[in-house]
């Protein structure tokens, strides 16, 4: 007898439906055919002792499983639900009517439980784009795929509650999630807030500057001066997700299998802190089945690269692309994956080896050329895709001993939301770009005009600093964004000043 079940496998960040053709004949053998890999091969012996532990049995006889499209290679562990399904309806132990109905996916226990996938979401709107009842799947992910409308996601605990649901025995309830509500009641939970940090005002001036333009930031001092701290509170002035941007992020995490356990939407932006030992592959996205890397889960949010020249080379240098075009191409000789990547860099560093060059107190032990060499070790393309530069300072006792909180990052975001509003109304002919630093050569003559005494004080510096004609552009882009904030339509000198004032590893002083 031929059944059919179906499954979802995911490519890139989207879902492709499975069909599982299941046939049962006079011999004895077990065939999976359609490109398995060797997780879905072992299914065997997981559906055997979980069918067994509930009361049901493999049948003894020929079966053959098909998984189609069969050039699409099946990876992973999630399709024991369905090929026990198909198994178990192919040879008469249960009903057949309902199971074309539904999406099946789920990994098998030994005794029959189910445990989570990745993937929920992208499977769950697939499922509803192709007309598809419901989606039974593990608990642990329902009310990620309950986020997606029109479509009853049943989640279930064992096989034996769904080997009842499609025996008509039992209905089970469907997982329901207000989208809008669990959004917006989640939309400002934010873990830190700039009231914590004592002191640092220029800094946080060049964060809010940053959040408010989209800018990428680098900042430069020794240790102990808040580098870190600072970043880790970045998310909590950028402007608030949007639900499509929310969805758009939680996709990318189901696929990679990083939501936490019976979560649905993620609603805050996601900050990504690699460890500087991250291989290439770990950071852009790649493999054999292409996965989606730091970069990709920093998607909306901020990557966050913590003593920045101690990452490989080879790894900060397939950042260059990913920070201009905002994805990332993943090829394969088989097949071509595209995976978003539109990140706010914020990277961090010390000045030099022993980390206390230019520090007000204590001396630096690095020896002639040490210090240059180290910061050699960022190439210069990359430090010209870095809009802000930013010197760090150690914090003077005063200022930690002040008992009265700094500004709310509530204030900040404002501020920041306002700017960013202004933005959205100038850019809306242009659907691809929301931000300031997302402008290209021709938008910077359209919207960064700068009268003759800024041409002035811009080449003066330009010849002094010896800046390239990206860090020209970047320039004008933070001033047109310091414009913004200030509600200036036009960018003054002074904003074009402290545009400048922020390419501090451009000058001369530095590492000299």
């Amino acid at each position: 007898m031929l059944i059919k079940t179906f499954g979802s496998a995911i490519h890139g960040v989207n879902a492709i439906t499975i069909t599982i053709e299941v046939n049962i004949d006079q011999g004895v053998n077990f065939l999976l055919v359609g490109l398995p890999d060797s997780a879905v091969k072992e299914s065997q012996q997981r559906i055997e002792a979980a069918l067994k532990n509930n009361g049901f049995r493999l049948p003894g006889k020929k079966i053959v499983i098909n998984m189609a499209p069969a050039d699409i290679r099946k990876e992973g562990s999630a399709y024991d639900l369905p090929l026990a399904m198909g198994i178990l309806a192919a040879s008469g132990q249960i009903k057949d009517t309902r199971i074309a109905d539904y999406i099946i996916m789920g990994e098998l226990s030994l005794d029959g439980g189910l445990q989570s996938i990745k993937g929920a979401l992208p499977m769950a709107i697939e499922a509803q784009k192709e007309g598809f009842k419901g989606f039974i799947l593990p608990k642990q992910n329902a009310r990620e795929a309950a986020i997606v409308g029109k479509l009853n996601v049943y989640g279930v605990e064992n096989i034996k509650e769904v080997i009842d649901f499609l025996n008509e025995d039992i209905e089970l309830e469907p997982t329901i999630v207000n989208t809008r509500d669990e959004f917006y009641n989640s939309l400002k939970e934010y873990e830190f807030d700039f009231s914590d940090v004592k002191g640092q005002e220029n800094i946080k001036r060049s964060l809010e500057i940053a959040a408010a333009g989209g800018h990428n930031v680098i900042l430069i001092g020794p240790p102990g001066s808040g580098k870190t701290m600072l970043a880790k509170r970045m998310p909590s002035i950028l402007p608030p997700l949007n639900l499509y941007e929310a969805l758009e992020t939680t996709k990318i995490h189901s696929v990679a299998g990083t939501m936490k356990k019976n979560s649905s939407l993620i609603s805050i932006r996601p900050f990504r802190s690699p460890h500087h030992t991250i291989s290439d592959v770990a950071l852009v996205g790649g493999g054999s089945n292409p996965q989606p890397g730091e970069i990709s889960l920093s998607h909306n949010g901020v990557l966050f690269l913590d003593e920045l020249p101690e990452f490989k080379r080879s790894a900060l240098e397939v950042l260059r692309q990913p920070m201009e075009d905002r994805t990332v191409t993943i090829s394969r000789a088989k097949s071509c994956v595209e995976f978003p990547a539109s990140f706010m860099l914020i990277a961090a560093m010390n000045p030099c080896p022993c980390g206390y060059y230019n520090h007000p107190d204590t001396s630096c032990v690095c020896g002639p050329g040490v210090v240059q060499k180290y910061l050699n070790k960022i190439s210069g393309p990359l430090l010209d895709r870095i809009d802000i530069h930013v010197e760090v300072v150690p914090v003077p006792f005063r200022e930690l001993a002040k008992k009265a909180l700094s500004e709310k990052s509530e204030l900040i975001r404002d501020r920041v939301v306002k700017a960013r509003l202004i933005q959205e109304k100038r850019f809306e002919e242009n659907k691809a770009i929301h931000c300031n630093a997302q402008m290209s050569s021709k938008m910077l003559q359209k919207y960064c005009v700068i009268d003759e005494a800024g041409m002035t004080i811009l080449r003066t510096a330009m010849e002094k600093l010896g800046l390239s004609a990206r860090a020209y552009d970047r320039i004008l882009k933070v001033a047109r964004t310091i414009a913004d904030l200030e509600g200036s339509e036009s960018i003054l000198n002074e904003h074009l000043a402290e545009a400048i004032n922020f390419r501090s590893l451009d000058r001369d002083n530095w590492g000299r």
